[in-house]
């Protein structure tokens, strides 16, 4: 603890709040809240034992700063939104978190209709789901139409057409846009489709049944099959059916293990009686207790995903009366969160429980493999290579070229060990003659660096960390120059030669030579490879252009339609090359002064 902490903690408050911790860099890497800040900041500081997940993250402490709120709800509200700022390593960050599909009706309407939707809304429409884990919402909406004559159309309902549609000719619905059908028996008709989104499958069952039996009757064999399809769906859903569970029972279950240094939560939808699906979510969270990593992850997990009227979770929580309210203001629902004890809710946290232990054996090595070859191989290239802090975006820089000709460079970028794609770019080598790739590197981190200055393009605008170049001493002398002499000297440079893997340092004769088995060189040898893709890609393309490419195409005043009257008249590029001025200037649309651009474009 540096004396920056020492003093802070004299003088922090203990009121609720919100704390960041920030690394060496000023970099935030985690945002926690608290009824009382003194006595929680105090806790990462105390020469206690502590998980290794929670010991990680404040080893990389150098400071901390902390916002006071004036309830544990506001609290809640703060540190949501400073996470989604500040992205910290530290937090829950579920990125990746999917948007599942739902079933909306607006029953508000006078001619309801149901849709697929991937958003939520708060429109006063209802909806139904999720549907994940093998059962496609298209298919049950597909049943749902099947069975009831419901409208599909988005027709604004009040102004009657000129005739029914398609739909109302084969019987699929009631042409409520000709009003052939009064509100109150769509409205039965539409209650009853209501009714099956909720679980109860008998009556769409039956009638799917009676059509295959009669489309079977009168030998139209290609829709019985179609029918039996449906059937296969409705017998899927009766199979997430779980006994003894009532079919109105409706909620999600969360369940959080660790082994200390990892986490895992199992997030069990259960809809109607039936489990819709189990997602299990490895996790790194550097709270104090389990049950706030727990909450933390249920805040992250609803920002794309409607919130059910019931929670359940395994792990009691000491603030669970202000967590409910924080749900509620949030997400404006009467969600209630709660640790169950009843037998029939404890069964479900058992098996979220059971799922989450799984998945936490299966994947940590995955998870701790990841971060040797990602995070952790960065941490030891800080090391190895003497470098001022983490090189979280590494740019490597490779030249492509065949005998001098389309030559291109490549820029590769790395952000905390993984390959950026979005943030590669390509250069064309515009003052370089011949086959010389001192100077092509020489142009190509110039007109990089110049970008950085101008902080127009998303990647150029991004100050890289580590600035690696493909080669040996000679190319990264000449890079090394290039940086000294512009405006961004400090960022430091290497470069990688190929043949035994050396890496050179600026100002140093002899190279490194690291572990050929360590995790550092691999990621720099990957870095380099992708590098090497890129630019050869690159070049290829360019090749294949310029080998169907046309000279005249190049030439400043001639466009398509004078290039097709050049090879009317002259039928081919090498008697238009022939050609004199007086000749060209004959054909129709090339005046005299195009014609002789023309004739020095050949005879330069």
């Amino acid at each position: 603890m540096n004396d920056v902490i020492k003093q802070k903690l004299n003088n922090i408050s203990e009121c609720s709040g919100v704390y960041i911790m920030k690394d060496a860099d000023g970099t935030v890497i985690y945002v926690g809240k608290a009824k009382n800040l003194k006595n929680r900041v105090s806790q990462y500081f105390q020469n206690t034992q502590k998980q290794a997940k929670v010991q990680a993250m404040v080893e990389h402490i150098a400071d901390f700063e902390y916002f006071i709120t004036l309830s544990e709800q506001d609290a809640f509200a703060l540190e949501n939104n400073l996470i989604k700022k500040f992205q910290p390593f530290y937090n829950i960050l579920l990125k990746d978190s999917k948007t599942f599909a739902y079933i909306k009706t607006n029953l508000k309407e006078d001619y309801p209709r149901f849709e697929i939707t991937r958003k939520i809304k708060k429109d006063g429409s209802k909806y139904f789901g999720p549907y994940i884990n093998g059962i496609a919402a298209k298919d049950v909406l597909n049943l749902l139409n099947l069975a009831f004559p419901v409208r599909k159309c988005k027709e604004k309902m009040g102004k009657k057409r000129a005739r029914a549609c398609l739909n109302y000719s084969i019987g699929l619905c009631k042409a409520p846009c000709m009003q052939y059908i009064d509100k109150s028996y769509y409205r039965k008709i539409v209650d009853e489709a209501v009714e099956f989104l909720k679980g109860n499958d008998n009556q769409v069952e039956a009638i799917i049944t009676e059509k295959m039996q009669n489309y079977a009757q009168a030998e139209n064999f290609e829709k019985a099959l179609e029918m039996r399809e449906h059937l296969k769906i409705i017998k899927k859903l009766k199979a997430k059916v779980v006994a003894n569970l009532p079919r109105d029972l409706s909620l999600d279950a969360f369940a959080y293990v660790t082994d200390g240094e990892a986490g895992a939560v199992c997030a069990l939808t259960l809809r109607s009686g039936k489990i819709l699906g189990i997602e299990d979510f490895s996790i790194n969270d550097a709270s104090i207790s389990d049950s706030e990593s727990l909450q933390n992850f249920i805040i992250a997990y609803y920002k794309n995903k409607q919130i059910p009227d019931q929670i359940i979770v395994n792990l009691p929580m000491d603030n669970m009366d202000d967590f409910n309210e924080y749900l509620q203001s949030s997400f404006q629902k009467s969600t209630f969160v709660s640790c169950p004890k009843i037998a029939l809710k404890n069964q479900i946290i058992k098996m979220a429980e059971e799922n989450a232990r799984e998945h936490l054996f299966k994947r940590v090595r995955e998870d701790k493999l990841k971060f040797k070859r990602t995070l952790g191989a960065l941490i030891n290239l800080k090391n190895v290579l003497n470098l001022p802090q983490i090189p979280k975006r590494i740019e490597c820089y490779d030249i492509s070229n065949i005998s001098g000709t389309n030559k291109v460079a490549s820029m590769v970028v790395f952000e905390n060990g993984e390959p950026a794609r979005k943030m590669y770019r390509k250069f064309k080598i515009k003052t370089v003659e011949g086959s010389n790739d001192f100077a092509s590197l020489e142009e190509t981190l110039t007109r990089r660096l110049n970008e950085l200055d101008k902080q127009e393009d998303e990647s150029f605008s991004k100050r890289p960390d580590l600035i690696m170049i493909d080669g040996g001493k000679g190319q990264l002398s000449t890079c090394y120059n290039v940086l000294q002499n512009s405006k961004h000297s400090s960022i430091k440079m290497i470069s990688l030669a190929e043949k035994f893997e050396e890496v050179y340092l600026p100002n140093k004769s002899t190279p490194l030579m690291l572990k050929r088995t360590g995790e550092e060189l691999k990621l720099l040898i990957r870095i380099r490879d992708e590098a090497h893709r890129f630019a050869i890609t690159f070049h290829r393309s360019l090749r294949g252009k310029s080998a169907i490419s046309d000279p005249l195409d190049d030439i400043k005043g001639v466009g398509r339609a004078k290039r097709i009257a050049l090879y009317k008249q002259f039928k081919t590029l090498t008697n238009i090359k022939s050609a004199s001025v007086e000749e060209l200037a004959l054909v129709k649309g090339i005046h005299k002064d195009l014609a002789k651009t023309i004739f020095e474009y050949f005879h330069e």
